[in-house]
C-alpha cells in the first residue's frame, strides 16, 4: 500500500509515516516497480502499537526499545503510571488552587497563600488594587513559598485581611494633588496604627536588598507625589515607635517629642 492508504488506515498524517522512517521507529518498505513505497500490514501494526505507546506518555526516543522488548514494557509502564499519578496530584492541587482563588475573589496570578487579602480588598478601585497585587507578586517571588506562607500566617494573625485594611488601600489610592495635608498625615499615622503590630511581629523572612529595591522601583513609576509623602512619613513614624519600643525594653527614658 502507498504511504497515503497507510497512514489513513493508522490515523496519522503523511508526515508522520516519513518522520518514522527518518528516524527509524519504521522499517525502509521494499519499492514497487515504479519506485513508490510499498507498505504492508506490518507496517500498519507498527504504526498502531507507536500511536498507543504515545499516548500513555511514552517518548518517541525510548519507543525502539519498548516495541521489541516485553521486560522493558513493564518497566517503562511502571515509570509511565509514576508520572501519572504526580501530574494528576499536580492538577488536583491546581484545582483546589483555583477553587480556592474563585471563592475568595482573589486574582489568579495572586500567590494562593495571599488568597484571603483578595477578599479583603476586593472593593478597592481596580487600579489601587491591581497595585497591590503587583507588589505582594514582587514580595512573594523575591521571598520564595517558605517566606510567602510566613509572611501570609503573620499577616492573617495580625488581622490584616479585613475591610479596615482594604479602607486604607482605597484611601491611599485616592491621594493625588488636591488632597490636603492633614489627610496624608492621618493617613500615615492609620496606617501605623494598622501595620505596626505586624512590624513588631515580623516573621522569620528576610527582606533582602531585592525586595527593597524592586518595591522601590515599582514605588517610583507607580506612585504620586502625595502617596510618597505618605510612605516617608509611615517609615519615619514606624521607625520612630519601634526605637521608642526598643528603648523602653532597655530601661531607657527617651525625651518625649515636643
Amino acid at each position: 500500500m502507498r504511504s497515503s492508504e497507510l497512514a489513513a488506515l493508522a490515523g496519522v498524517t503523511i508526515r508522520t509515516v516519513r518522520h518514522y522512517l527518518q528516524i527509524g521507529l519504521l522499517e525502509e518498505p521494499e519499492r514497487s516497480v515504479n519506485g513508490y513505497r510499498d507498505y504492508d500490514v506490518r507496517h500498519l501494526v507498527r504504526l498502531l502499537r507507536i500511536g498507543r505507546l504515545t499516548e500513555l506518555g511514552l517518548p518517541l526516543a525510548e519507543l525502539p526499545d519498548v516495541l521489541d522488548d516485553p521486560q522493558v514494557t513493564e518497566e517503562v509502564l511502571d515509570e509511565l503510571d509514576r508520572q501519572a499519578v504526580a501530574e494528576i496530584e499536580r492538577l488536583t492541587s491546581r484545582r483546589a488552587a483555583i477553587a480556592r482563588l474563585r471563592r475568595d475573589g482573589a486574582m489568579p496570578d495572586l500567590p494562593p497563600e495571599m488568597a484571603d487579602y483578595g477578599q479583603a480588598i476586593k472593593a478597592v478601585a481596580p487600579d489601587t488594587a491591581r497595585h497591590e497585587y503587583e507588589q505582594l507578586l514582587l514580595i512573594s517571588h523575591l521571598i520564595g513559598e517558605n517566606g510567602t506562607a510566613a509572611l501570609a500566617g503573620a499577616m492573617a494573625e495580625q488581622a490584616l485581611f479585613t475591610p479596615a485594611t482594604a479602607d486604607l488601600v482605597r484611601r491611599f489610592g485616592e491621594l493625588g494633588p488636591d488632597t490636603p495635608w492633614e489627610s496624608v498625615e492621618r493617613l500615615a499615622d492609620d496606617m501605623v496604627t494598622r501595620y505596626l503590630p505586624l512590624l513588631e511581629n515580623w516573621p522569620d523572612v528576610e527582606f533582602g536588598a531585592d525586595v527593597s529595591s524592586m518595591l522601590a522601583a515599582y514605588g517610583e513609576r507607580h506612585l504620586n507625589e502625595q502617596q510618597h509623602r505618605v510612605n516617608r512619613l509611615f517609615v519615619e513614624r514606624v521607625m520612630d515607635r519601634l526605637a521608642r519600643g526598643n528603648a523602653r525594653a532597655h530601661g531607657d527614658h527617651p525625651p518625649e517629642p515636643a
